[in-house]
């Protein structure tokens, strides 16, 4: 893995993204707009406080899953990455790569998301509102790890699509956004503590509820952190350089 390649790749994509006005929108403006329905859907400040946080967690996760794996599906099928991996290039090169570029524009993401709901919605959270930042950026990594992963497995942008429910959907059940998991069946709630998103709706739910950084939150950014990196190790292993 070369340094010079991972950013030279980074900057290639920024740059694409840059002119892709289609996919900015999608990445901020939707998580904002969705931030701000759902906040007068609630209608009851203290409903939203608890539920907010968590939702600026899951929103980064599952929009950050869908535009990696129909980009990185579109430049197989397109032949960039047969160009791009006939060059002195490593495959963690190429995925590094994209994690520092899609963790560029998750930043951008979460921060005028967050700024909308600390501000206009009024949010009001117990905890640091740069612990709220680190976590729900790291989950927006750990949706475009898992969705570089997913992209591996799919031959066209709308099977990419078709693995969101495997992916996405079963974590978003068990991970305690909907039901609090000590309250699901025994069997569920044992699925749910092998699933990375469990501790990232946790890590949320600390930083609304606890003032200071405690051992739980800790952990939790390890396990999400170590997930996130899990899941690109095991994309660059399954990374092919076209779609039959």
């Amino acid at each position: 893995m070369s340094m010079v390649i991972t950013l030279a790749t980074t900057r290639r994509i920024l740059a694409q993204l840059r002119h892709d006005y289609g996919t900015i929108g999608l990445m901020v403006g939707v998580p904002s707009v969705l931030m701000i329905l759902l906040r007068y859907v609630f209608d009851q400040p203290t409903l939203f406080d608890r539920i907010g946080p968590m939702l600026l967690g899951m929103f980064p996760f599952v929009i950050m899953f869908i535009v990696t794996s129909v980009g990185t599906l579109r430049e197989r099928a397109g032949g960039t990455l047969e160009r791009l991996m006939t060059m002195p290039m490593g495959r963690l090169d190429l995925l590094v790569g994209y994690a520092l570029a899609f963790g560029v524009l998750a930043l951008a993401q979460v921060g005028v998301v967050l700024a909308i709901s600390l501000t206009w919605l009024g949010l009001d959270l117990a905890g640091s509102g740069w612990a709220l930042l680190l976590v729900a950026v790291l989950d927006a990594l750990l949706g475009m790890a898992l969705g570089l992963f997913a992209s591996a497995f799919a031959r066209s942008e709308f099977q990419a699509v078709q693995f969101m429910p495997a992916f996405v959907l079963p974590q978003a059940l068990l991970c305690g956004l909907i039901m609090p998991r000590d309250q699901m069946a025994s069997w569920l709630e044992a699925i749910s503590d092998v699933l990375p998103l469990t501790y990232a709706v946790d890590a949320m739910q600390q930083v609304s509820r606890e003032p200071d950084v405690g051992g739980e939150l800790v952990r939790d950014i390890v396990v999400v952190a170590g997930c996130t990196l899990l899941a690109l190790l095991l994309g660059a292993a399954t990374l092919r350089r076209r779609t039959p």
